[in-house]
Parts: structure tokens; C-alpha cells; sequence
């Protein structure tokens, strides 16, 4: 029985071969026409992160969580495709993942202050958390910390010696309200990788 329905509609198609051709050309259609629309929206997307600023009182009123993924979303900005926020319980000290269009894998903890340079200043314990685990568990060439307050004055030498970088209040409105990359503004940054 269903050898005679397939015959019986292979014998009519051939008979209205006309329909193939027209049922083809649809489906040539509608996948141009889909193609275009996805190609639009990642030129959209692109266009949009491109223009991606934030001021200082936007990036105060943020949630500690969202200042996460307003980092995150400055990586993405600046050309980091892959950038994720990972920030949560068990992250390792990691709140954003990203490489940079170098090729190096930047490790970033976020410190974000409600109260802004008013709250309670970043301090070491919190550099050293994130150092403990950056480039053993995330393979980092960049350890970042980044803060919408400030930093003790503790962190800067430590940092130094353990070959971290810091994005204090000025830096970060510099990065997040301009169209410089943050690879441009911290000091010694780490050459690109050479197969970039």
C-alpha cells in the first residue's frame, strides 16, 4: 500500500514537474530572504555594542550583578566575541571571561560600590582571591580587577608584584564613556599572542 502512494505521487509530480521548479525557487526565496534578515540584525547588534557608553551614575545605580554584566558588555564593545560573565557562587574569584582580539585571555573581578569613591575601598584580600585561581583555573594572561569606587593604597604595589592590573573610578569612566579599549589604558599590558 505505501509503495503505491509513493508511486502514485512520484508519477504525478513527474507528470507536474512545473511544481518542483516553483516549490524550489520558493524555498531559494525564503532562505535568501532569511539569510539577509540575520545578516541585518548582526550588523544592528554590532552597531549598537559599538555605540555602548555608560556614565559613572549609571554604572552607581547598577546591581552588583549587572555592573558585572555592563563590564561584560564593554568587553563585548571592544571586540571580545566570546566575553561572558561567569560571577556567582563557585566562580573562582572570576566574574567576567573574555579574550581580546589579540588573543589574550583577560580574567576580570568586578568591585562594584553602591555609594561609589564614597564606599568602602577595595582591598587586598580581594586581589589576592582572584590571583589565586585567575591563571591556574582560567588560563589568564590578564588579571583585572575593576572597581566603580577605589582601591586602598595597598593594592597598587601588591599588584604590581603579582602582575595584576587595577580599572579604578577614573579609569573605568574613561573606558566605559569612550571608544577606547581597556587594553589602551592600563599600563603594561601583556604583548599579543603571536598567532593573533
Amino acid at each position: 500500500m505505501a509503495a503505491a502512494v509513493v508511486w502514485a505521487v512520484l508519477s504525478w509530480l513527474v507528470a507536474n514537474w512545473w511544481i518542483l521548479i516553483v516549490l524550489g525557487a520558493a524555498a531559494a526565496v525564503g532562505a535568501a530572504v532569511w539569510g539577509h534578515r540575520v545578516q541585518q540584525q548582526r550588523a544592528w547588534d554590532r552597531v549598537r555594542q559599538q555605540a555602548l557608553r555608560y556614565g559613572l551614575p549609571q554604572l552607581d545605580a547598577l546591581h552588583h550583578r549587572d555592573f558585572e554584566y555592563a563590564v561584560r558588555d564593554l568587553m563585548l564593545r571592544d571586540g571580545c566575541t566570546d566575553a561572558r560573565q561567569i560571577g556567582g557562587a563557585g566562580d573562582n574569584g572570576a566574574d567576567v571571561l573574555a579574550t581580546d582580539p589579540h588573543g589574550r585571555t583577560w580574567v576580570i573581578q568586578c568591585k562594584h560600590r553602591r555609594d561609589g569613591d564614597r564606599g568602602a575601598a577595595v582591598g587586598t584580600p580581594d586581589l589576592q582571591r582572584v590571583n589565586g585561581t585567575a591563571r591556574q583555573l582560567y588560563g589568564a594572561d590578564i588579571v583585572l580587577v575593576v572597581t566603580n569606587g577605589r582601591f586602598t593604597t595597598r593594592c597598587p604595589p601588591l599588584a604590581a608584584q603579582l602582575h595584576m592590573h587595577l580599572a579604578d573610578r577614573r579609569t573605568l569612566a574613561t573606558w566605559a564613556s569612550g571608544g577606547r579599549p581597556l587594553w589602551d589604558l592600563l599600563p603594561k599590558i601583556p604583548p599579543p599572542r603571536r598567532n593573533h
